[in-house]
């Protein structure tokens, strides 16, 4: 039947529920008969969702599919402020579990044609009454759609308990708003032929549920809530996150010898240029290699050490007027230099007010003589110039580049 509707109409519902997701920026969703999890899949990607879960009766179908949910390489590559965790829960939709109330967004997504009439009405008041989330998104087939295939007899599923048509799905929907306090508008997905629009509707109906009093504070375990947890947790994992000290200060570190190597790069480029410009006869002499000061330049590009002595102390507060993202992770100059002091991986001077960075492109460059540029004035490091450091004392740092 899917194969009718382009796209299909399992990915047409599926992008309806991802569209909302995207509009209404919910911290916690939850997809009651998530089944293969394919719309779990598509919901981890929106970062404002902070906890994810899914509830299904078939616990062997959630482990065949649960890894599918875990955190992909980019995750870690490039973790994001808010912090996710997604579980999944084997268990019935007519069970009350105190782990599931107060969400934002509850799915339910061709469940309820599954169930009987009886486990309807306690589905209704697990998920209205008891569970009461801000919104519930309710999708069902629509039984006047049924007469366009005509190849097709009794229900869409051999396990479907029934089939509404449009009346009989508003009705109850309006059923439940009237006792639990909610709101309804109805939409759906699978477009009927033009001309027909009005007298058969959409293939998949859906009803779009918002609560009317929406009291977050009210809703607690200790509200009518017990110790109640039916439900089997069958996996659980938290994505990477910048809430993680040490994944923050992974993310600081990288970020600040990203930026120390780019500046002291760009400035031994243009010392260079400015030396050249200045000594073109003996630049031309030495046939494209010359030396200045203590560093050794070979045809004019790659540098090179005359001695095992050079490094360049690239001040905290250059790096921190450079890097809009050390800014936004940091929140303050004081709290960079606390996140990275102790990481190996950076070294500083005795201050504690400059990273230093080899000069070489070898890691082992032995001990240090700084060309340093500690002008605290300074707006704009290009501009005011590394200068020696000769009031510093020698030291043996290791570095990593």
């Amino acid at each position: 039947m899917s194969s009718l509707f382009t796209p299909s109409l399992h990915r047409q519902r599926h992008d309806f529920v991802v569209d909302f997701v995207r509009r209404n920026n919910p911290h916690k969703v939850v997809d009651l008969g998530c089944a293969d999890c394919s719309l779990l899949q598509k919901l981890r990607f929106h970062r404002q969702i902070e906890l994810l879960v899914g509830v299904d009766l078939n616990g062997a179908k959630l482990r065949k599919k649960m890894h599918g949910l875990a955190p992909l390489s980019t995750n870690y590559l490039q973790p994001t402020c808010n912090q996710l965790c997604v579980q999944l829960y084997q268990g019935s939709v007519t069970q009350k579990d105190a782990r599931l109330r107060g969400f934002d967004l509850v799915t339910s997504i061709e469940l309820i044609e599954h169930l009987s009439l009886d486990d309807l009405d306690r589905f209704s008041e697990v998920v209205f009454g008891y569970m009461a989330p801000q919104t519930v998104i309710i999708s069902t087939p629509n039984s006047e759609f049924n007469r366009l295939f005509p190849e097709m007899s009794g229900f869409r599923h051999s396990d479907h308990k029934f089939e509404w048509t449009r009346v009989e799905f508003q009705s109850w929907s309006l059923n439940v708003c009237s006792e639990f306090g909610y709101a309804a508008e109805f939409t759906g997905v699978g477009q009927a032929p033009p001309g027909q629009e009005e007298s058969i509707g959409f293939c998949t109906q859906i009803g779009v549920f918002h609560r009317l009093t929406v009291d977050r504070g009210g809703l607690t375990l200790g509200d009518d809530a017990g110790h109640n947890f039916p439900y089997m947790l069958l996996y659980s994992v938290t994505y990477p996150s910048l809430r993680d000290q040490n994944i923050l200060r992974k993310t600081l570190v990288s970020e600040m010898l990203y930026w120390a190597e780019k500046m002291k790069k760009e400035w031994l480029e243009k010392l260079t240029e400015k030396h050249e410009e200045e000594n073109p006869v003996e630049k031309n002499k030495r046939g494209g290699g010359e030396e200045y000061g203590e560093i050794f330049w070979t045809n004019g590009h790659e540098l090179q050490c005359q001695t095992l002595h050079r490094h360049v102390s690239v001040p905290l507060h250059l790096l921190w007027n450079c890097c809009p993202k050390l800014r936004e992770l940091s929140g303050s100059l004081g709290n960079l230099s606390q996140l990275v002091i102790d990481d190996p991986q950076i070294q500083m001077n005795r201050s504690r007010s400059a990273v230093i960075i080899c000069s070489l492109e070898h890691a082992n460059c032995g001990h240090a003589v700084f060309l340093d540029l500690e002008d605290e004035d300074s707006n704009d490091w290009m501009d005011s110039g590394y200068v020696e450091s000769s009031h510093v004392e020698e030291e043996n740092w290791e570095t990593d580049f």
